[in-house]
């Protein structure tokens, strides 16, 4: 079997460490990495350094490369990218893909699985989501934070008939991987928790515990919660009735200075997943004839700012 993990950040670094640590003296699975940059360099001399709570271990894949041209037909693909490169990633790989080929996507956003299907439309592509605090620490280290570490796959149409080699490759690695029927849902539960944060500790430039003991800032990330989740309804997504009160009692649990990651990218003047949290639901709001003028308010603020 032939596994690629394109995108080596914190997902991506986790996810394939641990896939590589597993898999690493197995002669019938072959794991390769997808990276670019330094951070590519350094994996290629050294492997990559995964530090987490469990320990710290130097995953050392079969192959990295930046460029998959020559790694043959995959069997199965980790999209861990940043949203804004999803296509450029798809594109990357349209050789690498056939109709037997199982892509799961990991990133953030909830129309990644149509976006994915538009450019591999032979492929098995089936939807995902994490829970997990993880970045690059420098070139070659990726350091988990914090989260469950819970990854969701499954999919939507019910097309998908493997699962259990797939969720076997998982637990063989120590991933805490569950496959789910109703992924649309589960993958909108994130969305719902994460997006609004993104938008509004992006805006502020807040931590999360500053935003929870501010009345103001409080009651604008309540706002925003509550036009995500009207959003989501339209399209008919099965969300619990007392989502916005359990997205805000997910916060809380957040050690004080805890930062998103669209907020760091705004700090750091790079490109940010701005289209994917604050963006979609401004357009998507008005694709359906809905009000969401506190994202629209925020979405021009940062347009305006310093923004690649």
């Amino acid at each position: 079997m032939k596994i690629a993990i394109i995108g080596i950040g914190g997902v991506g670094g986790y996810y394939g460490g641990k896939l590589a640590t597993h898999y690493g003296d197995h002669n019938d699975v072959e794991v390769t990495f997808i990276a670019r940059g330094e951070h590519l360099k350094e994996i290629q001399k050294k492997g990559l350094k995964l530090i987490t709570n469990e320990g710290t271990f130097i995953a050392k894949p079969d192959k990295t490369t930046d460029n998959p041209a020559n790694c043959g037909i995959f069997d199965l693909v980790l999209f861990c990218v940043k949203s804004y490169d999803l296509d450029h990633g798809a594109k990357l790989l349209y050789e690498n893909i056939s109709e037997k080929t199982v892509v799961i996507s990991l990133l953030n956003g909830v129309d990644n699985h149509d976006r994915l299907i538009s450019v591999l439309p032979n492929a098995h592509i089936l939807n995902g989501c994490v829970y997990i605090s993880a970045y690059i620490e420098k070139p070659g280290t990726v350091r988990k934070v914090s989260g469950s570490c819970k990854l969701f796959f499954g999919d939507e149409y019910g097309k998908f008939d493997d699962r259990f080699k797939i969720d076997q490759i998982f637990i063989d690695a120590t991933i805490k991987a569950e496959y789910r029927k109703d992924i649309n849902d589960i993958v909108w539960e994130k969305y719902v928790f994460i997006s609004p944060l993104a938008s509004v500790t992006a805006f502020q430039s807040k931590t999360f515990g500053e935003i929870m003991d501010d009345a103001e800032s409080k009651k604008l990330l309540e706002g925003l919660l509550k036009e995500v989740e009207l959003v989501g309804r339209a399209q008919g997504v099965n969300l619990p009735k007392n989502i916005c009160q359990r997205s805000l009692d997910k916060i809380s649990l957040f050690p004080y200075d805890t930062k998103s990651s669209m907020q760091v990218d705004f700090e750091k003047n790079r490109k940010t997943e701005i289209e994917t949290f604050t963006g979609y639901i401004v357009k998507t709001a008005k694709d359906y004839g809905l009000e969401a003028p506190l994202h629209e308010m925020i979405y021009r603020s940062l347009l305006n700012s310093v923004h690649p």
